[in-house]
């Protein structure tokens, strides 16, 4: 893992139909520039890249994936599928993502982050949310290295608010702590993600759901999580 150095900003758009995730974002994001925060459709969103909370066989049958297919075509899920297939052998982990073509002028890019294993998984209980959403901003590093300006800016939704039901303002929070990392850190690998954000569970289990968590990276650990 090392820190970001500069780098061109990337939009942020957190956009959803559900009030609650919406406002849940307001709270969580108030103090965080950068962001643009919608009541709106995904669908409607002008970005390089959407992201989509999926499961981890990428099968597009619920929630926002089934939206996104019915709006970008079967196609969609083939691409998603066959880059699960070459990269993971078929399983993609939680806090892990992949990016592909969409095939469209809007999007360019559809990633791909599972909140869950299986469709309809109910992941309250877990990290879930957190671990997606910071691979999904992973994935956003990994495709502008790949080619460098390629995704100037990328959309999501409330991960694992809907299928996954997730509260709104747990969901707000842990998103709030994955788009921290993306800042401040660059993770070499989905391992060293996962070890990172998974070492300092206690710390994120124990706070109120009102409370948001910076992970602090391995160096700095003796710190523990910088409370915002």
């Amino acid at each position: 893992m090392t820190t970001n150095r500069a780098q061109s900003p990337l939009k942020v758009v957190l956009t959803d139909l559900n009030a609650t995730v919406v406002e849940s974002w307001r709270a969580a994001f108030a103090d965080t520039p950068g962001v643009e925060i919608r009541h709106a459709s995904l669908l409607a969103t002008e970005a390089d890249a959407w992201v989509s909370p999926t499961n981890s066989r990428g099968r597009m049958d619920g929630g926002t994936d089934a939206a996104i297919k019915r709006h970008l075509g079967a196609g969609i899920q083939l691409r998603v599928q066959k880059a699960i297939r070459e990269r993971y052998a078929g399983s993609l982990p939680v806090g892990s993502a992949v990016c592909v073509p969409s095939g469209a002028v809007t999007p360019r890019f559809l990633i791909s982050a599972p909140t869950m294993l299986a469709s309809s998984q109910d992941v309250s209980e877990t990290l879930n949310v957190a671990l997606a959403c910071a691979a999904a901003f992973q994935a956003v590093h990994h495709q502008n290295r790949l080619a460098p300006g390629s995704i100037r800016s990328v959309a999501l939704v409330g991960m694992g608010a809907r299928t996954g039901r997730v509260p709104a303002r747990v969901c707000a929070n842990l998103m709030w702590t994955g788009y921290t990392l993306f800042n401040d850190h660059h993770f070499e690998d989905d391992d060293d993600l996962r070890a990172t954000v998974l070492a300092q569970l206690d710390d994120l289990e124990r706070a109120p759901a009102t409370e948001r968590i910076r992970i602090s990276p391995p160096a700095r650990r003796t710190a523990s999580s910088r409370r915002a």
